[in-house]
């Protein structure tokens, strides 16, 4: 079973954990815990300067997955250019669900949650909450539009808030 997961991921290959956001498998290590040898990733997140070890025979199950395809990430631009959808349900309710659509390390649902909780120049305020919300789903996108592209976050920020720029102006 083990042997066939091993395929999936590769050293040096930038991944999405779905709590995490894109990390980069920086090895593949034996390690005996409780008098089991288990294989785990060694997955490195550099910008929250984190190393998550996850067993490899699990990494598909938790929700580990490569790198969104340019097709998904032009269908995360289009939902950006959509128009928010904001339910009239009580706050704590939608930032559950929003929280969430972050961690399910869904690409459309992180766009979801930047384009719902994006405010324009001409909008009132955010609270903190949605504020920090706004932020996570926002760096977690960036990041993946960033990996995909090859290109390095500011390029991918700038890009991502061009679409939310355009959409606003519409």
């Amino acid at each position: 079973m083990t042997k066939s997961k091993k395929s999936e991921f590769r050293p040096n290959e930038y991944v999405v954990y779905p709590a995490h956001g894109v990390g980069q498998i920086v090895s593949i290590e034996e390690q005996e815990i409780a008098g089991l040898s288990l294989e785990l990733f060694v997955i490195s997140f550099e910008k929250d300067k984190m190393t998550l070890r996850v067993p490899t025979h699990k990494a598909t199950e938790i929700g580990m997955r490569s790198l969104s395809s340019p097709d998904v990430i032009n269908q995360a631009m289009k939902t950006l250019r959509g128009k928010a959808k904001v339910k009239r349900a009580m706050w704590s309710r939608r930032a559950q669900e929003y929280e969430q659509k972050i961690n399910s390390g869904d690409l459309i649902a992180i766009a979801e949650v930047v384009r719902d909780l994006h405010r324009g120049d001409d909008q009132r305020e955010q609270s903190y909450s949605e504020r920090q919300l706004y932020e996570a789903a926002l760096e977690r996108l960036t990041r993946e539009v960033a990996a995909v592209s090859g290109e390095d976050e500011l390029a991918a920020a700038k890009q991502v808030d061009d679409v939310l720029v355009s959409r606003a102006a519409a």
